[in-house]
Order: C-alpha cells, then sequence, then structure tokens
C-alpha cells in the first residue's frame, strides 16, 4: 500500500490489488478510510470519517488530482 501523498493528519494511498478499477485515491487517518474516484473527484466509500472531514478530504482531493493521477500511473502503469 505506497503512500502517494501526506497532508496533515491524511495519508493518500493506492492499494495494489485495485488496478482493474478506476482511477481513484484511498484516504486514511488512522482508523478511518474513505475511497474517492478521480476525474471527476467523486466520493466512493466512508469508513469513519464524519461528513465535515469528508468535505475538507474532498477539497484535498481535489488541490492534489494531478500529482495523485500522475502517481497512478507512476504506480500502475499506464
Amino acid at each position: 500500500m505506497p503512500t502517494v501523498l501526506r497532508v496533515g493528519p491524511y495519508r493518500f494511498v493506492f492499494f495494489a490489488s485495485d488496478r482493474e478499477e478506476p482511477l481513484h485515491v484511498h484516504m486514511k487517518r488512522d482508523r478511518q478510510i474513505a475511497k474517492f474516484w478521480l476525474q471527476p473527484v467523486l466520493l466512493e466509500k466512508n469508513l469513519g470519517f464524519r461528513r465535515h472531514e469528508l468535505d475538507r478530504i474532498g477539497r484535498l482531493v481535489v488541490q492534489y488530482e494531478a500529482i495523485i493521477v500522475e502517481a497512478w500511473y507512476d504506480y500502475f502503469g499506464e
């Protein structure tokens, strides 16, 4: 599970088994995890984050989307 980026308490990660899925990123903090689709950014799954924190995380995903997409292709290939 490579960490793509760290922002504050959040880790942006990929799971190696997600290769066949569309572009996305998982956000982790402590025991909470959320999954966001990319292009466009859309929340797919949430386990433990509160709504106000998901809003903040969503803004971070949008802010760093280009970096995340580049890291996706570096990790999984074209």
